[in-house]
């Protein structure tokens, strides 16, 4: 007999077991209270709606990033879930193997009204992109950052697949009509408040003109809206403003 079947056939320790039962009875408490309390889908329609008309949410809603894709942000989700009530959702580090450089997690999503789970188990390498190529991480708190943030992305992506497809559509229609419509200001305005937002992050109206591959004064709702999502990519979710913004702007033609 090998050492897993040994380990397999060991009776569990006194901790375990009681673990084990208290985490069974939480599922079922947590169904029952679900079920007591069934969510509302016309409130939460309408909840939703009141929350994506807002442009301070809005603007948090989004993520964008050269080459690596775009979408509706972890921000966006959780306040999401929220809404729709009756749902649980979060990440774990199930193992982590130093020597290897990588740790293996888990994403879920959960709405114990229906019982509808989604389940990502990814595995993350202890590495950070730089602009020289990958650096592998060693210090405890960058790799615990690393995981979070790669984490995010799965729990992300688990909401997503647990709500209603049509509830997702229509808080990004709203999101994006409010993203577009702006506070209300004159486009002239959001234009000048746009580039004062990124001369923050060192990035030169020029940088931002060829981005857009448009000057200044052609920049309508939607490139301010494209602006948005990555002014909130770099200082929201870490990207680097290498990755939206050349070092030296191109001549736009």
């Amino acid at each position: 007999m090998n050492d897993i079947e040994q380990m397999l056939q060991r009776p569990a320790s006194q901790g375990a077991l009681v673990e084990q039962s208290r985490a069974v009875a939480e599922v079922a408490a947590a169904v029952q209270v679900a079920k007591s309390f069934p969510r509302d889908t016309n409130r939460a329609s309408e909840q939703s709606n009141e929350l994506c008309s807002r442009l301070a949410v809005a603007s948090r809603a989004f993520y964008s990033v050269p080459k690596r894709g775009s979408g509706m942000s972890i921000h966006i989700a959780r306040e999401l879930a929220r809404i729709w009530q009756n749902v649980d959702y979060g990440v774990r580090e199930l193992r982590r193997d130093d020597e290897a450089g990588v740790s293996e997690m888990q994403a879920w999503a959960w709405d114990q009204q229906e019982n509808v789970r989604s389940t990502r188990s990814f595995i993350v390498p202890h590495l950070r992109s730089t602009r020289n190529g990958n650096q592998a991480l060693t210090d405890l708190g960058d790799i615990y950052l690393n995981n979070q943030n790669q984490g995010a992305k799965a729990v992300r992506e688990c909401i997503f697949a647990m709500l209603p497809g049509w509830f997702k559509t229509e808080a990004e229609e709203r999101l994006r009509k409010t993203l577009e419509h702006g506070d209300g200001k004159p486009i002239e305005q959001r234009r000048t408040d746009a580039v004062d937002r990124f001369k923050d992050l060192g990035v030169t109206q020029a940088q931002l003109e060829a981005y857009l591959k448009r000057d200044l004064a052609q920049w309508g709702a939607r490139d301010i809206a494209e602006l948005t999502k990555a002014f909130m990519s770099i200082t929201q979710d870490g990207i680097a403003v290498t990755e939206f913004f050349t070092e030296k702007p191109v001549e736009i033609e």
